[in-house]
Parts: structure tokens; C-alpha cells; sequence
């Protein structure tokens, strides 16, 4: 899908491009491949002049290819974008192409993103830009802006963790945590730490993104204190990132602890149930062997009532001392 985006009276409008005729009748300053085909990129190839790399959007790319500035003045920054899916997180690699100097763009160049899928992120600039007249007045800004609605979207999902935590949090806290709710507990602590991971990795790699906008020294001085903002926003996340860490850490060793004490209630009741049936045990062995009991004999046939009873007496007894010490509790 190609799609491409003019400023107009200070807004941007969306237009989707499905011949190279369309193509050529505008001046974006955006234009977003989402899963291009090979035609769609030979459509930017002759239009603009622009080669798609082939790794454009490889997730084992080397790190020092992520960002770089070509002779031509073409700056490349490939970014991971996170995904909030509730079944599942994700980060998506997109690829980012800024031209500024190509005779066939406006002084005010042209961005290119290459991705494979829709990215959130992307929605939301394009909803603010429709609404917000002014708020973008270049390529450089479109970049800018879409690092900077990166990291609210961090945001957001770090509060919806939040959220979350907060709900297994009162769980764990009422105490009775059952086997099968501490199972519950503990996949949901889990599916929030991998997520809580995703977004400390989504806002580490936006940093180091404008960062390489700001050394390359492509920004006014208007753009580079709004990048020194993002990253200052970025520093609070990390922080923010670091807090949900220490609290899913003592949410798993609640839940943890609770299975210990249910696993320790088990063992105790065997352990009170072996001491308790030591004694009949005992009794039963000295009776059953093969020789003449005097007293027995006395008893006649009231012998095996008398073992019996002897018995039943002799578990009963440690029974009442350890309720007495409270140890059935």
C-alpha cells in the first residue's frame, strides 16, 4: 500500500497512490510504504529517484546500519515501532528515508517510511495532523513528530500496565491465593514484564534515533529543543519502566510466597498426620508379634476391644496437643 501526505493550509491530508500517474500529480512531504509491492517501489524509483534497500526493513540488520547519512544527503534511520496487542506485543521495524536535496522534492524534502505492517503510532500522527492546523511544516517535522507520538504511545501502554498490576495486585494482597488464581497471577505478571521489556527496548531505540537527528545537525533550533524534549519525556519512561519492574518483581515473589504457603499447609498435615499415627503404629507392632501377652490374657475376650481402644487413645493424644499449640491451624 502506498500512501502520501501534503501540507495544505497547515494540515496534512492522506491520499492513497495506485498508479504511478497519481504519483506524479502531487508534492508530498510524506509518503508511507506499507508492505510495498515491487511495482510501488518501481513507482518511487522513477518519480523520486529512490532506491529502496533491500534490508530496508531486516530485523538482523547491523546496528551501525541503522542510522546513517548518505553522500547525497539522504539521511536513514531504521526504528522499532511497539504494537499493543492484547494477544500479541510486538515491535515492528520501519525504515525511514529522509531526501531533502532531490530536484524532483520541495526545499522542504520528502520522508519515505518503508513497514510491513500498520504501526499505532503512524495513526495517531495522522489524526493529530488533521486536527491540529500548524503542526507540522516539514519532512524534518513529520520525523519529529512521530518519534515524539512514539513516546506518548509508550505512555499510554506503561499505564495500562499500571492498570494491570494494580488488578493482580489487589488479588495477591486479599490473601487466599488459591493454586489456581497464583496461576492465573503469576501468566498475567508475565505478559506484563515481556510487555513492560518491549517498551523499555521501543523507547531506547527512539533515543538513540533523535539523537542521530540531532548530531547530524539537520534540525533548527526550534526542532532540536523539541528532540532535547522527547528525550527528556524518554528519561521519565525509562524511570517509569524501572518502578513497574521492581513492582511486578515483588507482585511475582507474593505470588510465589503464597504457593510456598500452601505447599507448606499440605506438608504439614502429612507431617502432623505421620506423628499422629506413630503411637497406634507403635502399639500394633508390639501387639502383633507371635507371644503371650499377660494382660491380654486377663482380658479374655475383651483384648482386641482394648488394643483398639488403646490405639485410638494413643493418636487422639498428640492430635489434642498439637490443636492446643495451635498447629492445625
Amino acid at each position: 500500500m502506498l500512501n502520501i501526505f501534503t501540507l495544505a493550509n497547515g494540515r496534512l491530508f492522506q491520499e492513497e497512490i495506485e498508479s504511478l500517474e497519481e504519483l506524479t500529480r502531487f508534492q508530498p512531504i510524506w509518503v508511507d510504504l506499507e508492505a510495498p509491492t515491487l511495482e510501488e517501489k518501481r513507482w518511487i524509483k522513477q518519480h523520486y529517484g529512490l532506491s529502496i534497500p533491500e534490508d530496508a526493513m531486516d530485523e538482523d540488520i547491523e546496528e551501525s546500519a541503522r542510522f546513517y547519512e548518505e553522500d547525497n544527503g539522504e539521511l536513514h534511520i531504521r526504528s522499532d515501532f511497539l504494537i499493543d496487542d492484547d494477544e500479541n506485543p510486538r515491535s515492528v521495524r520501519v525504515a525511514f528515508i529522509l531526501n531533502q536535496h532531490n530536484t524532483n522534492l520541495k526545499s522542504r524534502g520528502v520522508l519515505f517510511s518503508i513497514h510491513d505492517e500498520d504501526v499505532p503510532v503512524f495513526r495517531l500522527l495522522r489524526m493529530r495532523a488533521r486536527r491540529a492546523p500548524g503542526l507540522i511544516e516539514d519532512a524534518k517535522e513529520v520525523l519529529l513528530k512521530l518519534f515524539d507520538a512514539d513516546a506518548e504511545y509508550s505512555a499510554d501502554t506503561l499505564e495500562n500496565i499500571y492498570d494491570e498490576l494494580e488488578a493482580v495486585s489487589r488479588q495477591v494482597l486479599a490473601g487466599d491465593v488459591t493454586d489456581t488464581r497464583a496461576g492465573e497471577v503469576l501468566a498475567a505478571i508475565a505478559r506484563q514484564e515481556d510487555l513492560n521489556g518491549r517498551i523499555r527496548r521501543n523507547v531506547m531505540d527512539t533515543r538513540r534515533a533523535v539523537s542521530f537527528m540531532m548530531r547530524s545537525k539537520m534540525l533548527n533550533a526550534e526542532q532540536f529543543e523539541e528532540a532535547r524534549q522527547i528525550l527528556r519525556d524518554i528519561e521519565s519512561l525509562d524511570n517509569h519502566t524501572a518502578f513497574l519492574f521492581d513492582k511486578i518483581n515483588f507482585l511475582m515473589d507474593a505470588t510465589v510466597g503464597f504457593i510456598n504457603i500452601n505447599q507448606n499447609k499440605i506438608i504439614k498435615i502429612f507431617s502432623v498426620a505421620s506423628v499422629a499415627l506413630l503411637p497406634p503404629t507403635l502399639i500394633a507392632s508390639v501387639y502383633g508379634m507371635n507371644l503371650k501377652f499377660p494382660e491380654l490374657e486377663l482380658l479374655g475376650a475383651g483384648a482386641y476391644p482394648y488394643v483398639l481402644a488403646l490405639m485410638v487413645t494413643s493418636a487422639l493424644g498428640p492430635m489434642w496437643y498439637f490443636r492446643k499449640r495451635g498447629w492445625l491451624k
